[in-house]
């Protein structure tokens, strides 16, 4: 839809809205006000003009011809799930996440007025809308490798009527020119922390990003030998699309096949596993795994320090901590 004809589905539009924002409220998100006007008002159907369910095997779109599948795209694209916008050659590239989730990880972020924001990884730009509406389009920057996503984010936020900055780059670097910032967000799975994302941070200033299959909410402070990062994993479980630039890629995880199926398949033995990488084999992984009494997410944590970083168990000087590669 081109921003400057009027939007023919914005009555029905508004009230999926509605009915998108009570869910997420009962399940207990979007307790900051702020922050639920902007769900409130944000069309999120502009985003995602057209996307991909099925495994990307059938497109719904906003012109289909067919009103019952119009219909459809509409619902979906207010319903609590994530919708596949870009699809290349059977790989998901980018796409738009579970609203319940993006609300979740905002209030994790904890914005406050006056504050920067830089968001690595563009995607449909609905997140950057968030942000936008919160703090103002001067406070938001968000960076993306991938050109063709960027150009539809930046006209996704033109049809919203937010114009925050959209840059075409390497997020693993950052983007100092509209630094430093008071909090970064990623919508995209990292391998390590880059080191680039804390010097473009003031002092005191969160990172909040998918790593293994969590969420790891970062304190950036100043130390004799310049900022380094510490913090533990949030509760939640989160699936996004790798982080991609110039940061080493993923370890691969072991093979599984000699493990009870109930192990291998149980989503927090996955998370230590993914996590600690070719550290440990899988029946090492158990091994600790049942030591500790099957630890929840919360129980972990990552620190960026001198120019190494590692993930901890526990205590990030324990016995239980294991490298990561430097980003």
């Amino acid at each position: 839809m081109d921003d400057a004809r009027p939007d023919p589905f914005a009555t029905a539009a508004a009230e999926e809205r509605w009915a998108m924002v009570r869910g997420i409220v009962a399940g207990g998100d979007l307790t900051d006000p702020a922050l639920r006007a902007a769900f409130e008002e944000v069309p999120r159907h502009l985003f995602v003009p057209y996307y991909y369910v099925g495994g990307g095997a059938d497109r719904l779109w906003c012109e289909d011809p067919d009103p019952v599948r119009r219909a459809q795209w509409l619902r979906g694209a207010y319903a609590d799930g994530a919708l596949a916008t870009r699809i290349r050659d059977g790989e998901l590239i980018s796409s738009c996440s579970q609203p319940s989730l993006m609300a979740r990880m905002l209030e994790e972020l904890d914005v406050r007025d006056g504050q920067r924001v830089l968001e690595i990884g563009a995607g449909s730009g609905y997140n950057a809308a968030l942000l936008s509406h919160r703090l103002g389009d001067d406070a938001v920057t968000t960076v993306d490798l991938d050109p063709e996503i960027t150009e539809s984010a930046r006209r996704h936020l033109a049809a919203a009527g937010y114009r925050p900055a959209v840059i075409t780059g390497d997020g693993t670097r950052g983007w100092p020119p509209r630094g430093p910032y008071h909090r970064i967000i990623a919508t995209c799975t990292l391998p390590c922390v880059p080191q680039s994302w804390l010097d473009q941070c003031v002092t005191g200033a969160r990172i909040l990003a998918p790593f293994a299959t969590g969420l790891i909410a970062l304190r950036v402070s100043e130390g004799e030998h310049g900022k380094y990062a510490e913090g533990r994993f949030l509760h939640t479980p989160a699936y996004f699309v790798p982080l991609r630039g110039t940061l080493p890629r993923p370890v691969r995880r072991p093979h599984l096949g000699a493990l009870p199926r109930r192990v291998s398949e149980n989503q927090l033995f996955q998370f230590l596993l993914t996590l600690t990488g070719a550290a440990l084999d899988p029946r090492e992984a158990l091994s600790l795994w049942q030591r500790e009494r099957r630890p929840e997410r919360e129980r972990f944590g990552i620190t960026v320090q001198d120019g190494r970083q590692w993930a901890w168990l526990d205590d990030p000087e324990g016995p239980y901590v294991w490298p990561l590669p430097n980003g």
